[in-house]
This record gives C-alpha cells, sequence and structure tokens, in this order.
C-alpha cells in the first residue's frame, strides 16, 4: 500500500507541476497576443486618424487625447461615442468623431468624420458596415472615391437643404441601384457638423485616458 501510495503521490505531484506550467504558459501566450493585438488596433486607428490629419498639423498625442460623448437626437444613437482631439501649442486644431448611423441598408454604419476647428469637414471614412458588396460598399474608399466628396463643406458653404443626394435636390452623387446607403452616410455626417457647431467648445474641454484601456 505504501508503495501505491507513494506512485499515486508521484502523479498527482506531476499532473500539478503539468497543469501549473501549463497555465502558466497560456496565460503568457494570451498576453503576449493580447499586447500585439492592442499595439495593431492602436497602428491601424492612428494610420486612419492621421489620414484626415496629417502627423504635421498637430503635436499631441491624439490617440490619448480624447473624450466620450452622447446625445441620441444630434448624433443617431444613444451609445457612447469617442472624439479625438488634435491640438498644436496647446490650441485645438481638428475633432475627429466616430458616429454611428442605424440607417444602413443593412445595418449600421460606423464612420470617422474629421472637423477642423473653424468647422469645415477634413474628410470622411468609413470604419466598418454591412452595406451590400458591389452597392453600398462604394461607401469604402478601396472601391470607390464618393466618400473624397464630403473634404471642405462645411455648413457655412453647403445649405441645409444641400444636404442630400442629387436625386433628392442636394449636392452629393448617389450609386447606381443604391440610394438607402449614401442617404445615412450625408445625414450622418450632416448631423455630426450641426452637433459640433453647438458644442465645440465642448468636444475640446476634456481629457481622458485612452479609448483601448
Amino acid at each position: 500500500m505504501s508503495i501505491l501510495l507513494k506512485k499515486m503521490l508521484q502523479t498527482t505531484t506531476l499532473l500539478t507541476i503539468f497543469a501549473m506550467l501549463g497555465g502558466s504558459l497560456v496565460a503568457f501566450s494570451f498576453k503576449i497576443t493580447h499586447q500585439r493585438i492592442e499595439a495593431n488596433k492602436r497602428a491601424a486607428l492612428l494610420s486612419t486618424l492621421n489620414a484626415l490629419i496629417p502627423q504635421d498639423q498637430y503635436d499631441n498625442d491624439l490617440f490619448n487625447d480624447f473624450r466620450e460623448i452622447q446625445n441620441e437626437v444630434w448624433l443617431g444613437t444613444d451609445e457612447p461615442l469617442v472624439v479625438y482631439r488634435a491640438r498644436k501649442h496647446n490650441k485645438p486644431i481638428a475633432a475627429l468623431f466616430t458616429p454611428i448611423t442605424l440607417d444602413g441598408y443593412n445595418g449600421q454604419i460606423k464612420l470617422l468624420i474629421g472637423i477642423n476647428y473653424e468647422g469645415t469637414l477634413l474628410g470622411v471614412r468609413v470604419i466598418s458596415h454591412q452595406e451590400t458588396p458591389s452597392l453600398g460598399n462604394q461607401i469604402e474608399l478601396r472601391h470607390s472615391n464618393w466618400i473624397l466628396n464630403f473634404s471642405g463643406h462645411s455648413l457655412k458653404n453647403t445649405s441645409e437643404t444641400e444636404w442630400k443626394i442629387k436625386q433628392d435636390g442636394g449636392v452629393f452623387d448617389q450609386f447606381t441601384g443604391a440610394t438607402i446607403t449614401p442617404r445615412a452616410v450625408i445625414k450622418a455626417v450632416h448631423q455630426t457638423l450641426r452637433y459640433y457647431r453647438q458644442y465645440r467648445e465642448e468636444v475640446f474641454a476634456i481629457v481622458v485616458s485612452s479609448p483601448l484601456d
């Protein structure tokens, strides 16, 4: 019995050691993988942000200078949305909004909208969407230059009635066979500009930590 008990204890000890080693390896691998994923997220986000505002136009940590906003009336959702703030010599240069419109043909469309301090659009990009391939996905820059048409527009040089597709009497092109998707994007951009005009000083007022923490 003593020999059997001794073998059982040895086996249990070995299994415990292997389990501890396995758990440590899994935890270590998860930590390394998580760090890489977060680093890739940060790099991809900064690349997209810098597509709208080049690095030489600001000197703050754009990734960490942000605030969250909530306004269902203006922004179409009650979800907290992130706004990144670009500054130079501590003076506000631009705000980059991440609004979500629920008016897409197949669901929500998440955008990145850059607005300079004076209220003029620096540009618009699509972060994610579920629109129909070859039709609604023309809002993506890799499929069409349509999204570039927003640059330079503002509430001052584009009237309230012009924030529509041409078919509806506005100034923006529609897609052949698809009007719901461009309507949704145009509306979201217009509403974001209106929000910015109303709350510009609040947009630049608060500094918090990284949204990916």
